[in-house]
């Protein structure tokens, strides 16, 4: 306990004086520029016209470089010293959901770290949340949805509520305390700023403001068009929500006014394009769609209209391949993260467009 404490206050002290030198700035690094062949792999491969284009991963602290021959001698001996206090690997364990913010940060959240990892381009450096509300930490964080303000949403599953916070961890108000079974999925409706939540106990998606006032909830548990079975993710386009109907083995899109489903995609099957555990769901400027298939560890990319273009992926540890993957995220670059949860990483892709 006391070797504990020493290293402890040992890591204190040398970060501060590590802050008083001057440092070389830490930028975020994908990884692809290590080797020339990662950054020509393509799907689908040659000789059909490539779609996407494999542009990075993330683990955690071992993305942010830093030029060290640009800091001091004192500098890097303190890094040394930093290093042998504080040995604890910053490293991504099984992230479940990702999402982007308007400032380019990639939040990631961890449900085996019970924290969401902040990987900040801007800053140049990882920050790892683990406080969901004042001095409660996070048990099983999921779902991420962006705000305009900057600020982010959580869903833990365990905790029972959707947490917001700063990026540099500041907790604000919570929202849905005592009123969701288990939350896993949320989306934030860019137009109006409400609040979309699955209740995965609960069968139910639930509608709140932004300041946590429950306004509506669609669908009761069932397998006819309307209903769902432990409903997971989510995600809005052009004033469409949808909704990862898990057991029920597909996507429901719906109209956020009216709460009608419009549309339907996936259905249950053993063949490419069918869907069996169906997790995270994402959509392009483009109005493609995608779909972790999480049982058989692909990406599933669809149309807007349903109808199935092609696979990423493959059970595996290779770059491409995913295994027991969840959540996934399009930013505003075209760019594709999947976390690939058992593989303890979040793949890249770059999305080519339709006119190559």
């Amino acid at each position: 306990m006391a070797v504990t404490h020493w290293f402890r206050l040992t890591s204190l002290l040398l970060l501060v004086a590590l802050g008083a030198c001057s440092t070389a700035p830490s930028r975020l690094h994908l990884g692809v520029g290590d080797d020339p062949q990662l950054s020509r792999l393509m799907w689908p491969p040659s000789p059909e016209i490539p779609r996407y284009q494999f542009a990075g991963q993330l683990f955690g602290e071992e993305n942010f470089v830093r030029d060290e021959s640009a800091d001091g001698a004192l500098t890097r001996f303190f890094r040394w010293l930093v290093g042998l206090a504080d040995s604890r690997p910053k490293s991504l364990q099984r992230p479940q959901g990702v999402a982007v913010d308007a400032d380019g940060r990639i939040l990631v959240s961890d449900v085996s770290r019970a924290a969401v990892f902040v990987f900040d381009s801007i800053e140049g450096d990882l920050r790892i949340l683990e406080y969901a509300s004042g001095q409660r930490r996070f048990i099983a964080p999921i779902g991420i949805a962006t705000d305009d303000d900057g600020s982010f949403w959580v869903a833990d599953a365990e905790l029972g509520f959707i947490a917001h916070l700063l990026p540099d961890g500041t907790t604000l108000q919570p929202i849905g305390v005592g009123e969701i079974a288990r939350p896993t999925g949320i989306a934030r409706d860019p137009v109006s700023g409400l609040l979309y939540v699955s209740d995965t106990h609960g069968h139910v998606i639930r509608e709140y403001s932004r300041d946590g006032s429950a306004l509506r909830s669609f669908g009761q548990r069932g397998h006819d068009t309307g209903s769902f079975n432990y409903p997971t993710h989510l995600a809005i386009r052009g004033g469409e929500l949808y909704v990862t109907d898990t057991m029920n083995s597909r996507v429901q899109i719906l109209r956020i006014d009216t709460g009608e489903v419009v549309r339907s995609i996936g259905r249950r099957g053993l063949y490419m394009g069918n869907l069996v555990r169906p997790k995270g769901v994402a959509t392009d400027a483009d109005g493609n769609v995608y779909i972790v298939e999480s049982l058989y560890d692909n990406l599933l990319i669809f149309n807007e209209n349903g109808q199935f273009l092609m696979p990423i992926g493959g059970v595996g540890h290779a770059v491409g391949n995913f295994y027991l993957p969840s959540g996934v995220a399009v930013d505003d670059l075209g760019r594709i993260f999947v976390a690939d949860t058992f593989n303890g990483r979040v793949a890249i892709f770059q999305y080519l467009g339709n006119n190559q």
